[in-house]
């Protein structure tokens, strides 16, 4: 799942193809992310999985690995 979450953040978030991407990768603090870039990557989750992220899921998400683990208990298969 890292693979296909990895390839949806550099994506959405206009990273360089070879951007470097782990479970502990900070929004924020490594990617440089804004608010909006986060908005635009959540919908692509909720497009992608089928999901309604609400907005205070949103703020729990730091990392990739907080996204991975609220998938993880939305009942999503990982990889």
């Amino acid at each position: 799942m890292l693979e296909k979450i990895s390839e949806m953040i550099i994506e959405q978030l206009h990273l360089s193809e070879g951007t470097v991407i782990t479970e502990d990768t900070n929004f924020m603090n490594d990617l440089r992310a804004d608010s909006f870039e986060l908005m635009e990557l959540v919908m692509a989750l909720e497009e992608e999985y089928g999901l309604k992220i609400e907005d205070e899921d949103l703020e729990n998400f730091k990392t990739v690995g907080d996204v991975m683990e609220y998938l993880r208990a939305q009942g999503i298969e990982l990889e």
